[in-house]
């Protein structure tokens, strides 16, 4: 006995245990259950309210991608963006559903899975639009702004190269200067001896007007690149202030495109302007071009000396040529700017472009689509720790009062039953029942003697070999008859 009496104490202790260590786990479960119980109370209209703004900024985003106008633009962006609220909102809800009550980790891989295709999906018909319609304004507005930057660039290197050849003029003036003193010196006859203007002082005077003339080309041209400059620094001030000015992006992209295909001209005139390549082809036709004039000297002496200086100024002439064909091809060697154009863009489109400015924008219109996905998460853990709590809580702790109520009606069943049973069960044995007669057998059929038999039967019982045995059969009814009646 004080075995048994040990081991019942050892259970109940344990059972004891158990108990307090199921207890706040059962208590969380239940506080869980009530908090979710109050939750769901506003769940879905929480996500209907998600899923109709995802709608409309989906409207305004596909409204800006549709051409045209009219009754028939309007009914297809509000189809789409039902489609897309009805579809964000059936998903949702088939997530917050079913995504909890998994239990099994290759069922919750499966519909988590399909969560991340669903968002995809989600992130592709309706989110991008969100975004257009979020920023899509200030995204075009920052297309119009890069392209000035583009511009404005364009603008400054063709300017700069225009002004580089513009330069040229000082070394043109310098090799037109030099023919001139030399021109000058043999007019003196410091060059070939000879005083005057022989054939050497005519060679010298035409290389020189021809630089004066170069030099003059080059210098009419400065006027229309400060001109053209100017231009185009007043047509970017303008597009700039169209970047910034109120009012609705369309209108206003339609005015930068037709200031930016003006200023588009003014850069190709800045370009034509350059007079570098007007100057390496003058150094070429320097020194290949010279109409060398008769000797004019008097004696042979003299003739051979105009020779030699003038093939001493021709080499002079290859030298200068050079030098001009050299700073001429540096400035045509310079990087051009890069070809600029502006190409209108939608909202959409240059939200997508220029996504990287827009970063908060596109997590906003992100967010309102897949925010149900963190609600989804979160009750998942909660039923996770409800289920968790009603494992290791006992029996009692896990009952509702439901279940307490249904367990004591069929308590009062069972004892109702039980009741009735003895109940009857005594009543049978104070009470037995009256032993039941047998029930009366039914005597045999007799036939009527007054009833007439049938010729064959009367024949067959009256023949020679029937009489005994008819006797003997009457006898023996007769017999039991009276056995019976006794």
């Amino acid at each position: 006995m004080s075995d048994q009496d040990s081991n019942a104490r050892q259970d109940h202790d344990a059972a004891t245990a158990g108990n307090r260590r199921g207890a706040p786990g059962a208590r969380m479960a239940r506080e869980l259950e009530g908090h979710l119980g109050f939750l769901e109370t506003f769940t879905g209209t929480a996500l209907g309210v998600l899923s109709v703004a995802s709608g409309i900024y989906t409207y305004l985003g596909v409204s800006s991608l549709l051409d045209g106008d009219g009754a028939m633009l309007v009914f297809a962006a509000i189809a789409y963006s039902v489609a897309v609220s009805t579809g964000i909102f059936v998903f949702w809800s088939y997530m917050i559903r079913l995504f909890p009550a998994m239990q099994t980790a290759r069922a919750r891989v499966g519909l988590l899975g399909a969560m991340g295709l669903g968002s995809l999906a989600i992130v592709a018909m309706s989110s991008w639009l969100n975004a257009a319609a979020l920023a899509g304004g200030a995204a075009v507005e920052q297309h119009l702004a890069e392209t000035v930057q583009d511009y404005q660039e364009a603008l400054e290197r063709t300017h700069e190269i225009a002004l580089s050849a513009q330069g040229l003029e000082r070394d043109v003036a310098r090799a037109q200067q030099s023919f001139a003193d030399l021109s000058e010196q043999e007019a003196a006859g410091g060059l070939s001896g000879l005083a005057g203007r022989g054939a050497v002082f005519r060679v010298l005077r035409q290389k020189s007007q021809e630089l004066t003339a170069l030099q003059a080309q080059i210098a009419e041209q400065a006027p229309l690149v400060d001109s053209a400059f100017t231009e185009g620094n007043r047509l970017l001030s303008e597009m700039r202030a169209l970047t910034v000015e109120p009012g609705p992006v369309e209108a206003r992209s339609v005015e930068f495109s037709e200031k930016a295909v003006r200023l588009a001209g003014i850069l190709a005139e800045l370009r034509q302007l350059s007079v570098a390549p007007l100057v390496a082809r003058a150094a070429q036709d320097l020194s290949a071009s010279v109409v060398l004039p008769e000797l004019d000297g008097t004696t042979e002496e003299m003739r051979g000396t105009q020779g030699a200086t003038i093939t001493s100024v021709l080499d002079v002439l290859v030298q200068r040529a050079a030098t001009l064909d050299t700073a001429a091809q540096e400035v045509m060697a310079m990087q051009p700017a890069e070809e600029t154009t502006y190409t209108p863009i939608s909202s959409a489109d240059a939200v997508i472009r220029y996504a990287g400015n827009f970063i908060p924008s596109w997590a906003g219109a992100i967010a309102i689509d897949l925010l149900p996905a963190v609600l989804v998460l979160i009750l998942a853990v909660t039923q996770s720790a409800i289920r968790a709590g009603r494992d290791t809580a006992p029996i009692e702790e896990r009952m509702t009062i439901a279940d307490l109520r249904a367990a004591l009606a069929a308590a009062r069943d069972v004892d109702a039953a039980l009741i009735e049973g003895r109940q009857s069960a005594r009543a049978e044995a104070a009470y037995p029942p009256a032993p039941q007669p047998p029930a009366p057998s039914e005597p045999p059929l007799r036939p009527d003697p007054s009833a007439p038999e049938a010729p064959e039967t009367r024949e067959r019982d009256t023949g020679p070999g029937n009489r005994s045995g008819t006797g003997a059969g009457s006898g023996s009814g007769s017999g039991s008859g009276n056995e019976a009646s006794s």
